[in-house]
């Protein structure tokens, strides 16, 4: 696996967005960069939103559950 900098994370936010921070670029499955905002962004988890692949906060209205699978 190549070095990841130590100021990129990626956050799993309970029942939320995966939060990503740092100099990540978002790539679609044609190798096209997505235009991100500097910094950070958010990305959709529930597959509600209408501005996919970024969330726009449809996980709050809609019956998603975040939980992630037990760890074996």
């Amino acid at each position: 696996m190549p070095d990841t900098p130590s100021d990129v994370k990626i956050i799993v936010n309970r029942n939320a967005s995966l939060k990503v921070e740092g100099d990540v670029p978002l790539v679609d499955h044609e190798g096209n960069v997505i235009e991100t905002p500097e910094g950070r962004y958010f990305l959709c988890r529930c597959g509600e939103s209408s501005r996919k692949p970024f969330c726009d906060g449809t996980h709050k209205r809609c019956d998603f559950d975040g939980t992630l699978a037990e760890r074996g």
